[in-house]
């Protein structure tokens, strides 16, 4: 009888920490491969650029709880950081996208619009989804090309042709891509920032009504219905949580590549759900956490550097990162079955 609930146990393990195994013999194999991949100056690199991506993954993530999903989340942090960054160019430059904006703005303001822009697609996603019960797939897949056709008019509105949104404002630079020196490392600002966020999403989800009822929403809507749970206005709450970390992540993310294009969020969505799943949110509701999704953030982005670090085919690494997708959700569906 021992023998066998130990084995039980043992099975169970392996199912739940299989991919942080399969990720971390990649990880290890990479660091034999170029020894000096871990260098501090690289991981300093990881951090920040895990930073943006997993403040979008924050927000990402409270929608995998309740059983939804985003599509839109890329898109949306493009049309967003366009906004900011076309707010933030430097005044002496001359191709500005408003020449009429001849002192510098004060930082708040863009930061501000880029919440609100967000919140507003947010807003769209939680009304086709809670309200014309709509699958949150298809919703957030119009909502992704709203934003991407939004973007793709702005930027093409300057007076002087579309053009990338760069040359911005130094104050603006100084404060996303400012560091602290530790001596032996600098530490970006944005991984302060993606802390920060992070410390209030743990008190959402875990000492507030609206993140305990997402978690019952998740598990059974209906059971959280009769027990009294508003199910439609804490979908709502979710999504517009949801806004207010992708318009942080828009501000930040605009500042850290210092230039926006049409491309610019593209995929970010597929990022951020991964980071997700390999960080144990599960699709089947209910279940996730936010040192997980921190954890699956920086293993994925760990992954993505090491394979451009090591020169491998852009093509492939589209290849291993849906691989990576295919893996987690099978592993995730795996848990859910066993529990059943």
């Amino acid at each position: 009888m021992n023998d066998s609930l130990s084995s039980t146990k043992w099975k169970e393990w392996l199912l739940n920490y299989s991919l942080y195994f399969i990720l971390g013999v990649l990880i290890i194999a990479v660091i034999v491969a170029e020894p000096n991949f871990m260098s501090f100056s690289n991981l300093s690199k990881i951090l920040a650029q895990a930073s943006t991506r997993g403040i979008l993954a924050l927000g990402v993530a409270g929608m995998i709880v309740y059983t939804g999903t985003d599509l839109s989340a890329g898109r949306i942090l493009g049309c967003c950081a366009a906004v900011s960054a076309s707010l933030l160019q430097s005044v002496t430059y001359a191709s500005r996208m408003y020449p009429n904006i001849t002192e510098p703005l004060p930082i708040i303001i863009p930061l501000l619009l880029s919440i609100l822009l967000a919140i507003a697609f947010c807003t769209l996603n939680a009304f086709g989804f809670a309200v014309l019960k709509m699958h949150p797939f298809i919703i957030s897949l119009g909502t992704q090309l709203i934003a991407y056709g939004a973007l793709c008019l702005y930027i093409d509105s300057q007076k002087n042709g579309a053009q990338p949104l760069a040359s911005l404002d130094s104050r603006y630079i100084n404060i996303v891509n400012g560091s602290f020196d530790l001596g032996f490392m600098k530490l970006p600002y944005l991984v302060i920032y993606l802390v920060i966020c992070s410390a209030i999403m743990w008190v959402i989800w875990n000492k507030t009504t609206l993140g305990k009822n997402m978690f019952a929403i998740g598990g059974n809507p209906e059971a959280a219905a009769v027990s009294g749970v508003n199910v439609t206005r804490n979908i709502l709450g979710v999504y517009v949580v949801a806004g207010i970390l992708y318009g942080i992540a828009s501000f930040l993310e605009a500042g850290r590549v210092q230039s926006v294009t049409t491309a610019t969020g593209l995929n970010y969505e597929l990022d951020a759900i991964s980071g997700c799943v390999i960080g144990g949110v599960s699709f089947t509701g209910g279940v996730g956490t936010i040192p997980g999704v921190l954890i699956g953030v920086i293993i994925l982005q760990v992954i993505n550097y090491s394979l451009y670090f090591l020169g491998v085919n852009p093509y492939y690494q589209y290849i291993i990162k849906g691989l990576i997708i295919i893996l987690a959700v099978a592993i995730d569906v795996r848990k859910y079955i066993a529990k059943k």
